[in-house]
This record gives structure tokens, C-alpha cells and sequence, in this order.
């Protein structure tokens, strides 16, 4: 019950900082990213502020041996650069300028209202689905184990 709980919190804490910072505003990301227009660097701020206590934590993280809540930490994944991460890069790249919404922002703004936001989270729901189908079967079988 308390990972529930911390879990909701963190969720609540980063689905907070997402509207406080603007960044449930389609117009404000697709700003950040029409660097050839109007260009709006706030969004750079947000990655900024999300970096730095990012990194203090990784560096906390290694000289633990479990969580706060006594749960070991997963394993770092394996650092690789393949089609399936450019591909995918390219791709969510793609839809967040079309739209100006990721996955975070979106369930955001679902929370309070926003049409759009709910159109985003099936049409990514269904290309997660969808995308099982298409990939090349080797490489799906090892990715679900």
C-alpha cells in the first residue's frame, strides 16, 4: 500500500510541476519546437529543472543498495543504439511536434478536461498495440522476456 501511495504522490508531483510549468499547453511545446519560427525556450527550463535532481538522484541511486521502501533497484538497462531507438526517436518525435503533446502531458490533460489529450492517448494507445504486430518478430520476442 505505501509504493501506492509514493507512487501517487510522484505522480501527482510530476503531473503538477507539467501543469505549473505550462507544459500541458500544446501551443507552449510545439513554441519550443519550431526553432525556425517562434521559437519559446521555456520548455528547455522545464528539461533542465527535470535533469538536475535527475542526475543527484542516479548518484545517490548508485550507492544504494535498495530503495526507500526496501525494494532492490532494477538493473540499469544495457546502453544501445539500434533502428528500433532511432525508429521510435523519430517517430515520438514526430507526434510531439504535430500535436505538442507526450505521454505525461497528455494524461495531464485529460485530468482537467482536454478533448484532445484523450484523442492523443488512444491513438498512442493503439499504435503500442498496433506496433507489437508490425515489428520484426525476433526482436519482439526478446524484448518481452
Amino acid at each position: 500500500m505505501i509504493r501506492v501511495f509514493c507512487s501517487f504522490i510522484g505522480g501527482s508531483l510530476f503531473g503538477l510541476g507539467l501543469w505549473i510549468s505550462g507544459m500541458t499547453d500544446t501551443t507552449k511545446v510545439q513554441g519550443f519546437l519550431d526553432v525556425f519560427g517562434a521559437w519559446n525556450p521555456t520548455l528547455a527550463f522545464v528539461m533542465g529543472g527535470a535533469m538536475l535532481p535527475m542526475a543527484i538522484a542516479w548518484r545517490i541511486v548508485d550507492r544504494r543498495k535498495t530503495a526507500m521502501l526496501g525494494l532492490p533497484f532494477p538493473p540499469m538497462p544495457a546502453p544501445r543504439f539500434d533502428r528500433d531507438l532511432v525508429v521510435g526517436s523519430v517517430l515520438f518525435g514526430i507526434g510531439w511536434a504535430l500535436v505538442g503533446l507526450c505521454p505525461g502531458p497528455a494524461l495531464a490533460s485529460v485530468s482537467f478536461g482536454g478533448s484532445g489529450g484523450l484523442v492523443f492517448l488512444i491513438g498512442m494507445s493503439a499504435a503500442i498495440v498496433a506496433s507489437r504486430y508490425l515489428m520484426d518478430p525476433r526482436s519482439s520476442q526478446t524484448k518481452r522476456t
